[in-house]
C-alpha cells in the first residue's frame, strides 16, 4: 500500500438505521434518539455534559444537532463505547 494512502472503513448499516437515514450521511438528534431508543432530551444532556453521545460526536448543521450515520452504525454494531 502506498505511503499516505487512507483506507476508508466500511461499516455495515443496520436495516432500521438505513430506513431512518434514507441514504443521508447525517441524521438529526430526533432520528438518533429513535435509532438508539433513548429520549431526545437524554441525548441532548449527554452532549452538553460530556461533549458526545455514547462516543458519537454531534455536529451542528443548519442550526440542528446531527450525528454521522457511520458513527451511529458503528455504535449499534458494537464497535464503539
Amino acid at each position: 500500500m502506498p505511503q499516505g494512502h487512507i483506507m476508508a472503513m466500511q461499516t455495515e448499516i443496520p436495516p432500521g438505521l438505513a430506513a431512518i437515514a434514507r441514504g443521508r450521511d447525517y441524521i438529526t438528534l430526533r432520528e438518533l434518539s429513535e435509532a438508539l431508543n433513548k429520549a431526545e432530551q437524554t441525548l441532548r444532556k449527554l452532549h452538553c455534559t460530556q461533549g458526545e453521545v455514547y462516543g458519537i460526536r454531534l455536529h451542528k448543521i443548519g442550526g440542528r444537532l446531527t450525528a454521522s450515520v457511520a458513527d451511529t452504525a458503528a455504535l449499534l454494531n458494537g464497535s464503539q463505547k
